[in-house]
């Protein structure tokens, strides 16, 4: 009787073993986490002459007190996103195309916000 509950007792074990073996059986086979796809710069989809307009929002040529953000700059970036309006317009800034001593940073903000845009965190006119 001995010999059968050793039997049964072996043939536990056995199974046990097996089944450890199956699960931990491949600890470093773990499938490898994607690699995020780099994100391509932002271009600007505009003609940077065409944005010599914008010169009418800084108060830099023709202002009117008071005009709602409709004018012609605000038509050419308003079908963009805030990161493609604000490359356009730092490009524009930096050719020089909306006038000479633009102080960049605070002429891009005024320039995005007239439009009704934010400047995307931590973006940087280089």
């Amino acid at each position: 009787m001995a010999s059968k509950g050793n039997a049964s007792l072996v043939l536990f074990l056995a199974l046990n073993v097996l089944f450890v073996a199956f699960v931990s059986g491949c600890g470093t086979c773990t499938t490898p986490a994607p690699k995020p796809e780099p994100k391509p710069e932002a271009t600007c989809p505009k003609d940077t002459l065409k944005l010599g307009v914008c010169a009418d929002l800084l108060g830099l040529v023709n202002v009117e007190a008071g005009s709602p953000p409709t004018k012609p700059c605000c038509n050419l970036i308003k079908d963009l996103a805030d990161l493609e309006a604000a490359v356009c317009l730092c490009t524009a800034i930096k050719a020089n195309v909306l006038g000479n001593n633009l102080n960049v940073p605070v002429s891009l903000t005024l320039l995005l916000n007239d439009c009704g845009k934010k400047a995307p965190s931590g973006f940087k006119c280089a």
